[in-house]
């Protein structure tokens, strides 16, 4: 692994954001955006490959997570806040436009940012999350479907409640999130129990590193950072589910921007046949879909998805 380039804080409206940037300042530019519970490090092993390929990488941590600030207050996470923290960004590092990548959340808030300001974005990498329709109910709803009411999206709605039983245990809370995908055949099978995280992490004894995917250095960098920032401000995000439905009423889901979606075959938070709604919404997509990868795919499989990153970026936006 290569080594980590060093944050620089950027002030984007009313707060400021922890940077890492690489690769050439005239190069094509790339914001990198992560997900929950992760940072800007989640990047670690594609940054410096895209600026080697002479990529203008951008990787914030965003608001709420890691060194970047953590206004309170949930209103400060909602979607439009989020993107227009992206194009703030762009702005203050004099970039018109760029190609947003995003993974779990970060995948969520690029493919609402190609709606909400497609004059700011050039083309979308989804990382595990694909651009999916708009769903007739809010989403908490169908997430109480899904998993009942130990889902953990509804779990985090609740003020305190996921908080006071990972704050303290960063540790363990890490070794426990970034376990290797189950292996079993038909990940259908294990719903609705497998959405219960808070309740997995409390009955959680610990992991034969050989099962975790990401390392005990590198999962103490997770750690330390939550250890300070705590996790209501990432909490946030989830927050705003039901709002941000509610916002993007009327909004049109359909992209004509060059579009790239590397799913996971065994990711059974994102699982990769809800890729099968992007055609209908994106009329310029490429879907590569990773076998015997989980959720945290660029820790999995970081050689693939760099690969299939590349190919794409080298011909729809050469360096």
């Amino acid at each position: 692994m290569s080594d980590f380039p060093a944050p620089t804080r950027i002030k984007v409206k009313d707060i400021e954001l922890s940077v890492h940037l690489a690769g050439p300042g005239d190069g094509q530019p790339l914001l990198l955006a992560h997900g929950w519970p992760e940072l800007a490090y989640s990047w670690k092993n594609q940054i410096d490959v895209l600026a080697r390929a002479g990529y203008r990488v951008i990787a914030p941590d965003l608001r709420g997570f890691g060194a970047s600030d953590c206004p309170a207050g949930t209103e400060h996470y909602a979607v439009d806040e989020m993107v227009g923290d992206f194009t703030g960004l762009l702005d203050a590092l004099g970039h018109e436009k760029a190609v947003f990548v995003g993974h779990d959340w970060g995948g969520i808030l690029v493919w609402h940012a190609a709606m909400l300001a497609p004059e700011r974005v050039q083309g979308v990498i989804g990382v595990n999350t694909p651009h999916l329709p708009r769903p007739s109910v809010p989403p908490t709803e169908t997430f109480k479907n899904i998993g009942g009411e130990d889902h953990y999206v509804l779990r985090f709605q609740e003020d305190g409640y996921a908080e006071r039983r990972f704050e303290g245990q960063e540790d363990k809370f890490f070794a426990f999130v970034f376990g290797a995908p189950p292996e079993v055949a038909d990940i259908e099978s294990l719903y609705p129990d497998i959405t219960h995280l808070v309740k997995q992490f409390e009955n959680f004894k610990g992991r034969k590193e050989e099962h975790a995917v990401v390392g005990p250095e590198d999962r103490k960098i997770y750690a330390e950072a939550y250890a300070k920032t705590g996790f209501a401000p990432g909490f946030g995000l989830y927050r705003n589910f039901d709002a941000n439905w509610q916002r993007m009423g009327g909004v049109d889901h359909r992209l004509s921007l060059p579009c790239l979606m590397v799913a996971a075959d065994k990711d059974f938070m994102l699982p990769a046949k809800l890729c099968s709604w992007m055609p209908a919404l994106c009329k310029d997509v490429e879907i590569n879909i990773l076998e015997d990868c989980g959720h945290w795919t660029m820790w999995q499989q970081p050689d693939q998805l760099n690969a299939h990153m590349l190919e794409w970026l080298e011909r729809r936006f050469p360096a």
